[in-house]
């Protein structure tokens, strides 16, 4: 790579060759998954025609992942089942290629079917050339061919080699060394690669898994155009809630709803509004229903206890006594069986509860401290050699400051050098004595994936802070879900369970790295809320556009060259 491709053919054969029948959609219909004994999807369908771009939202836990495996055949459902193109992409969370490999052997796969095409379209062409059109084989390589000529249309084969430079580019990967091999790349680089080889490969349909994670402005800005001009059909989970605005055509809702998941046609702005009026209207219906049927209950409990049959006779009953009675213990009688048909029914019908949604409730994100007059933290000249260069900050006790750049400007290095986990080369870091630090780190990883989140929680902090702010309490993860290993917690769940280790215990400066990472967009909101006010510090990197058009403190940028 890169490499010569044969040109597209002039020969007019392939106008005559039949085509082949148009890609069918992505189908799912039915699909139950139980995971540790919870039923994660009950009866989940999908429709995803080439041309639609869905994203799959809800609440950490929901299934979404677990979706998009399904979908993949990366794992099986319980129940149900799925249509898939033969050629279809998936985009993991984590990456899927081991750390020795390189760049080239990624590009090169990312390349091969392209490559495949343009082999086989120079071989059949050779025997079409070879062949007499009245041989009896003609007709079945001038079928093969135009089969063969119109998938490598579709996946623009000619161009593969040219657009893989162009979405390494786009990616901020153009000037990453091919020979390289994945375990000496960032995080971010290696998730920036798996997407590139992804778009390069231009599959009929596209799963992807929180694509814009480590992309900076101009790399998910490309990623939106890219994904926007794919023929095919697209189907993401993303916390990005810019990116869900730039680029779906439709939403579906894996939160508990009334009628199951909801799919809505439509921007994700928009459907933040329609998701509010439809849960009050949830709300609304299940507490009329409960209303009525304890009005129900009541009315058939004192028209039975009216219907006994050992009353006896008033004083001003006389010879009518035995008429009256049958007459009205009939019309009692009715009204029993009529109230009690319709409270059954009623009750085999009703709408179920709505659960109680997730609501961050970590009060404050970090702790005051006891002098407000000079700085917690102040950096002078500060030198990491190849990845930040800062001639001057200072972080006050109550400041609120965000960091953004470009991948590779800097951002994690500096708020490793303020945690004090990476020490400069040059420069002077002043910090106050026994100021408490908290850093939640991009990567969420624990020791032991063994230990539920109950027991990790509780080691952590220890007993006694762990049953003054009960996990449960923090509003972050179900109750459900507390005493499961966090290895089979999702991603985003265990990145719930890393901040409410931080805000159970809130430091005096609190160093956020892209925050919103693999959070449910509603938690997204709920955390920017508190981190508008409180006291402490808190210093935060994001690329999250969202985020950082409603953000109210300070800003520093860092340039690429490490520059502020």
């Amino acid at each position: 790579m890169p490499r010569t491709n044969p040109a597209p053919p002039s020969s007019p054969a392939p106008r005559t060759a039949p085509r082949t029948a148009p890609q069918p959609a992505l189908l799912a219909r039915d699909l139950v998954r139980s995971l540790g004994g919870r039923r994660v999807l009950d009866g989940v369908s999908l429709t995803a025609p080439p041309g639609r771009r869905i994203g799959l939202i809800g609440e950490n836990g929901v299934g979404k992942s677990t979706l998009l495996r399904l979908l993949a055949g990366a794992d099986q459902p319980d129940a149900g089942s799925v249509s898939r193109p033969a050629d279809l992409g998936f985009l993991h969370q984590e990456t899927p290629f081991d750390a020795h490999t390189t760049v080239t052997t990624v590009l090169d796969e990312a390349l091969r079917e392209a490559r495949e095409d343009l082999a086989e379209l120079e071989r059949l062409g050779a025997d079409l050339a070879r062949l007499p059109e009245d041989d009896p084989g003609h007709g079945e390589v001038l079928a093969a061919y135009g089969q063969r000529l119109e998938q490598a249309q579709d996946r623009e084969s000619w161009d593969a080699d040219r657009r893989a430079a162009l979405v390494l580019d786009g990616l901020g990967l153009g000037g990453l060394g091919h020979q390289r091999t994945l375990g000496s790349l960032s995080g971010g680089q290696r998730g920036r690669l798996t997407l590139a080889a992804l778009l390069v490969r231009r599959p009929s349909a596209l799963l992807l898994d929180e694509p814009t994670n480590h992309l900076d402005d101009d790399a998910a800005a490309f990623l939106e155009e890219q994904l926007r001009a794919l023929p095919g059909a697209v189907v993401t989970a993303s916390h990005d809630r810019a990116f869900l605005d730039a680029v779906c055509t439709d939403l579906i809702d894996l939160d508990p709803a009334v009628s199951g998941p909801v799919r809505f046609g439509g921007t994700y702005s928009a459907y933040v509004r329609e998701k509010r009026a439809e849960r009050q209207r949830w709300e609304r219906r299940y507490a009329e229903e409960q209303q009525e049927l304890e009005e129900l209950r009541h009315a058939a409990g004192v028209s039975a206890h009216r219907l006994a049959p050992d009353r006896g006779r008033r004083d001003h009953e006389k010879m009518g006594y035995g008429h009256r009675a049958g007459r009205v213990q009939s019309q009692i009688s009715r009204r029993v069986r009529n109230a009690a048909r319709h409270l059954d029914e009623l009750e085999r019908a009703q709408v179920a509860e709505p659960p109680p949604p997730l609501r961050f409730a970590g009060g404050a994100l970090a702790a005051a401290a006891a002098d407000d007059s000079r700085p917690l933290i102040a950096l002078r000249k500060v030198r990491v050699p190849g990845r930040l260069a800062l001639d001057a900050l200072e972080v006050s006790p109550t400041d609120r400051l965000l960091v953004t750049g470009g991948n590779g400007a800097g951002k994690s290095t500096l708020l490793a050098v303020l945690a004090g986990s990476l020490a400069a080369a040059e420069g002077e870091v002043r910090r106050r004595r026994n100021l408490s630090v908290g850093l939640l780190a991009q990567d969420t990883v624990f020791d032991r994936p063994d230990r539920t989140a109950r027991t990790v929680y509780e080691l952590s902090l220890g007993l006694a802070r762990a049953e003054k702010v009960p996990l449960s309490s923090l509003g972050l993860l179900h109750e459900r879900d507390l005493d499961t290993p966090v290895g089979r917690l999702s991603v985003g769940q265990r990145r719930r369970l890393a901040l409410a280790l931080l805000v159970a215990r809130p430091p005096q400066l609190l160093l956020l790295d892209e925050p919103t990472n693999h959070l449910s967009p509603r938690l997204c909101d709920e955390l920017e809320d508190a981190l508008a006010s409180g006291p402490g510090a808190i210093v935060l990197a994001s690329h999250d556009r969202w985020l950082r058009r409603r953000w109210e403190g300070r800003t520093i940028h860092l340039e690429r060259s490490g520059g502020r």
